[in-house]
């Protein structure tokens, strides 16, 4: 991840790390943290920090500016000084000034294209992504159903089409399979012998009624959808195929050559149409029913 800190970020993050200047007229947001221990934390990271001769604040910016000259040129170290300023084990018994330091930082580094989110026990650096419209529409979808595991499949599929656009190319390929066995839980049917994107959407097709002679068209475009349907149908066989070929679920050969992030991106985009077409017919097909993640069958009680 390549990270270019605005001098405004450089700013924040020092506030943050030091708790701001001693005898200032504003409340701290970030812990405040003596002069020998931001010695000590920075020493965490082998970057010199220096009190000698400038005061808690411009000391911790002067070092913040020295690891951006040792970095190496991958962020890894920037990565690690940004995410470990946010640590949530620091506020164990401030769990209010946790959410405000998130938040601080996050306005400044969001004009850096980064921000700071949760990653189970810790937080997590990534890089804003962004996104095509029907992208945003699934996300928003998602999250409103209940379908977690697809906004999380979504998201993992933006942020790797740059650095591992094979495994961007599995994650939108999930996006679909998570939707289609969702489905077919709700709606009690058997999932097919081979559970691939292909085959579930096939699953799917018939008990969803996806059939243009069905929907009540006027006879001059039934034949136009039918060819909307059939490219859909299209559609999904390429990803799963895309994903079998590139996709990291499947590994990869000594020499493989790598796919670049305009065919990630164009797998992403298509899984997401595909994936919104699918719960807007579920959501005609069954009003007010109610549709959550589901990977397998209800247990019977």
């Amino acid at each position: 991840m390549r990270i270019d800190l605005s001098d405004q970020s450089v700013d924040a993050l020092a506030e943050i790390i030091s708790g701001g200047s001693a005898g200032g007229y504003e409340p701290a947001i970030g812990l405040y943290r003596q002069g020998w221990r931001l010695e000590a934390w920075f020493k965490g990271f082998g970057v010199p920090f220096d009190i000698k001769g400038e005061s808690r604040l411009p000391a911790t910016k002067t070092a913040i500016h020295g690891a951006v000259f040792i970095d190496t040129g991958n962020g890894e170290l920037l990565k690690r000084i940004i995410e470990s300023a946010a640590d949530p084990r620091d506020f164990i018994k401030e769990p209010e000034r946790h959410t405000a330091v998130i938040e601080y930082l996050n306005k400044h580094l969001f004009y850096d294209g980064l921000k700071l989110e949760p990653a189970g026990r810790t937080m997590r650096l990534v890089e804003i992504v962004e996104t095509a419209p029907v992208t945003n529409e699934l996300s928003a979808m998602a999250v409103g159903i209940d379908f977690d595991t697809v906004s999380r499949d979504l998201d993992r599929a933006l942020r790797a089409a740059a650095a591992d656009p094979e495994l961007a190319v599995t994650s939108a390929c999930a996006v679909v399979e998570s939707v289609c066995r969702s489905i077919l839980v709700e709606l009690e049917l058997d999932f097919p012998a081979k559970q691939d994107i292909s085959s579930l959407y096939r699953a799917v097709r018939d008990p969803l009624g996806l059939d243009p002679m069905k929907e009540g068209l006027a006879p001059e475009i039934v034949n136009d959808v039918k060819a909307v349907l059939s490219g859909l149908v299209t559609s999904v066989q390429s990803i799963g195929s895309l994903r079998t070929h590139v996709g990291g679920a499947h590994g990869k050969e000594k020499g493989f050559r790598r796919i670049d992030a305009r065919i990630a991106k164009l797998a992403i985009h298509s899984a997401s149409a595909i994936a919104l077409f699918i719960i807007e017919t579920w959501q005609m097909r069954h009003p007010g029913r109610a549709l959550p993640l589901r990977d397998k069958p209800k247990e019977a009680s």
